[in-house]
């Protein structure tokens, strides 16, 4: 693929300067000019990859895409993030999430390339030229709803602006985030239509339509769900004390739908008309609900198992993007060493583990559930959710089944958790192996590994469109009941989701799943189980935040601590893993000290990773503050918009309950 590398001018806050990489190959590109440039079908190509650097994708020695939910009740790290420890975290002094470099660079493209296309100046296929358009206009809404997401109100941006600081302050006026989702969504309109329907690359390593579509029933979906728990808060536009009313510009704002229930039945809508176009289009890939355990069930793997762990995720028509590594270019990560190994800083939790259903679609607390419960691993894991059973590592299976004399990076068979605090071990003593290739290839190195990361995935189309009209209409209709059955009919879950319903006990799921609030008020059993359903399926791909934050499903810990835990370590089978045949313990597993390595069983008879010596911020439970649902704006932007002191004269203005004041944390 052609290389280039456009480097814009860019001003304080708002225009960052921007060297572009391409998705797959990160090596320097050629200078060029931007008058020789954007003038045919190659260079278009090339700039939209080198954009794609925005998606989430594998990087380095972490647990890659399947970390990045350890902040959540799903997954925990290392260290408890700052934002559960009220106070500490704190108004940065410059930088965080007010960045504009990404939008710039996709507005460069757009104010050029759309002129050009409109007056037929683009030399090329003209279906290749405007995929290509189309690619940026879905690469600038996936960057403007990742800021809705951490900001919520934002600048509407679309064009490039001079070195000019009164332009500058004056673009920088927040928008609702009802109408910069608006906006969003009209440039997905925009790609949808400009776009493919397939990838041109044939192997779905680029966007298509159908991947604009599954985005836009994410953000619909975000917003609707937003508006509804947070109405009648800060958090609304026009809600009570929204800080969008101290500016002139933002007076009397109206919903464009007409009101806030309007707003949110018709984006519910939207939500549901794009994931119905994909779900109805793309079927599932197959589970056969084996593990494979010998070098001849690695020869006819288990398709879903193995979507996660591919070098070559085309095969799979549910992987509607994925980003492609070469060990030839060196662009590789270490995934493979994190799936068979420690899963790097990152531990799935208790709750994650009891929110899965038995085979026969009962909670494991019903008195039919017949649970083996969770003394020992292989316990807890039999006869339930397929998902559960593929995903979730115990000792004595084998993680490496082809070219073992390879390995030097990985155990050919698990062993116990090793649970002590560091990048080498377990945080929580639940392993996951999404991920896993079971190739020794993969783990001949630390940091050589080509298996693929998945960016859009089909299911969420089924998923959302299910959330969507049970939120729109409070019934289970029959196009999402076809899509529900399909999920749990691959999961090897029994299909009939009233029964789970009608077992389901939401005091009992609280203490587990923090998805069983909105608003600090429990749901009700149904909406409940299409989130469990959510969360399952979507276990460690990187939504679990999203969706707690756009359900307002943390208010119930600012009142009520909450403790992360994970296997059962004492009066348990497991405790045995970690003792001589006397019962005495490994010396190195201390507690009730200053320098404890692991939580007290006096605490709990589950591993609390951040409860070992007292001096954990959150060692009494994670707590919250309403004011962290969004991250507080650095205090340079304020500065260099404004010429007074107290920063009234700024167009910007401060998320909900955050100063403006640097090193301070949020006033509510």
């Amino acid at each position: 693929m052609m290389k280039y590398k456009i480097c814009a001018i860019a001003v304080f806050s708002l225009l960052n300067t921007a060297c572009l990489d391409n998705f797959l190959d990160r090596e320097p590109k050629a200078e060029l000019t931007p008058e020789n440039y954007l003038t045919e079908e190659s260079q278009l190509a090339s700039y939209a990859i080198n954009l794609y650097e925005i998606f989430p994708t594998h990087e380095n020695f972490s647990y890659g895409t399947f970390g990045i939910d350890k902040d959540t009740d799903n997954q925990a790290g290392t260290l408890a993030a700052e934002k559960y420890t009220p106070g500490q975290w704190r108004v940065p002094d410059k930088d965080g999430e007010w960045n504009f470099e990404k939008i710039f660079e996709c507005n460069y493209f757009l104010n050029i390339v759309q002129e050009k296309y409109d007056k037929g100046e683009i030399r090329g296929d003209i279906t290749e030229i405007r995929h290509y358009l189309g690619e940026v206009y879905m690469l600038r809404a996936y960057e403007y709803f990742t800021r809705v997401m951490s900001l919520g109100d934002f600048p509407i941006i679309t064009e490039t602006f001079p070195n000019d600081r009164d332009i500058l302050t004056q673009a920088s006026k927040r928008m609702p985030h009802s109408e910069v989702v608006r906006f969003i969504l009209k440039d997905l309109d925009t790609a949808i239509e400009l776009m493919m329907e397939n990838a041109p690359d044939g192997k779905n390593n680029r966007l298509s339509r159908n991947c604009a579509l599954l985005f836009k029933s994410r953000v619909a979906l975000y917003e609707a769900t937003w508006l509804k728990y947070f109405k009648n808060t800060a958090f609304v536009p026009d809600g009570p004390d929204w800080p969008g009313k101290e500016k002139d510009y933002n007076q009397g704002y109206q919903y464009q739908a007409g009101g806030i229930e309007q707003e949110i039945e018709w984006l519910l809508d939207q939500s549901m008309e794009a994931s119905k176009i994909v779900a109805d289009k793309i079927q599932l890939t197959e589970n056969t609900g084996i593990l494979p355990q010998t070098a001849e069930d690695y020869a006819t793997p288990n398709p879903y198992l193995m979507m996660f762990g591919s070098v070559d995720m085309s095969v799979y028509p549910e992987v509607l993007l994925w980003r492609k590594y070469d060990q030839g270019l060196k662009i590789t990560h270490a995934i493979e060493v994190a799936a068979s190994g420690s899963n790097g800083d990152t531990g799935a939790t208790r709750g994650l583990m009891e929110s899965f259903l038995m085979q026969n679609g009962l909670p494991i607390y019903d008195s039919q559930a017949h649970w083996g419960g969770d003394d020992e691993l292989e316990s807890l894991r039999k006869d339930r959710d397929s998902r559960l059973r593929l995903f979730l590592r115990v000792p004595g299976q084998k993680n490496i089944l082809i070219n073992t004399d390879a390995v030097t990076h990985a155990k050919l068979v698990q062993g116990y958790p090793e649970i002590l605090l560091g990048t080498a071990g377990s945080v929580t003593g639940y392993l996951l192996r999404k991920g896993t290739s079971f190739d020794g290839l993969q783990v001949s190195g630390n940091g050589i590994s080509t298996v693929g990361s998945i960016v859009f995935r089909a299911v969420e189309a089924y998923l959302n469109y299910m959330e969507a009209s049970y939120e729109k209409n409070g019934v289970i209709d029959a196009t999402a009941e076809k899509y529900w059955k399909a999920i749990r009919r691959r999961a090897k879950v029994d299909e009939d989701y009233s029964k789970t319903i009608a077992a389901t006990r939401m005091e009992e799921e609280a203490s587990k799943d923090w998805g069983a609030y909105s608003a600090g008020n429990l749901i009700d059993p149904t909406l409940y189980n299409i989130r469990r359903e959510r969360r399952c399926e979507l276990m460690a791909e990187g939504l679990r935040d999203m969706d707690l934050g756009r359900w307002r499903a943390k208010d119930q810990m600012i009142e009520t601590p909450y403790h992360i835990e994970g296997f059962k370590l004492y009066n348990s089978t497991i405790s045995t893993w970690y003792q001589d045949g006397a019962g005495n313990w490994n010396s190195n597993l201390t507690w009730g000290s200053s320098t404890a390595t692991v939580s007290d069983p006096a605490q709990s008879d589950y591993l609390r990773p951040f409860s070992r010596t007292g001096k954990e911020l959150v060692y009494n439970g994670y707590r919250w503050a309403m004011a962290h649902y969004w991250y507080p704006i650095a205090v340079n932007h304020f500065l260099l918009t404004s010429n007074t002191s107290d920063y009234s004269d700024s167009p910007i203005y401060q998320n909900p309950g955050w100063p403006t004041i640097a090193g301070q944390g949020a006033t509510k």
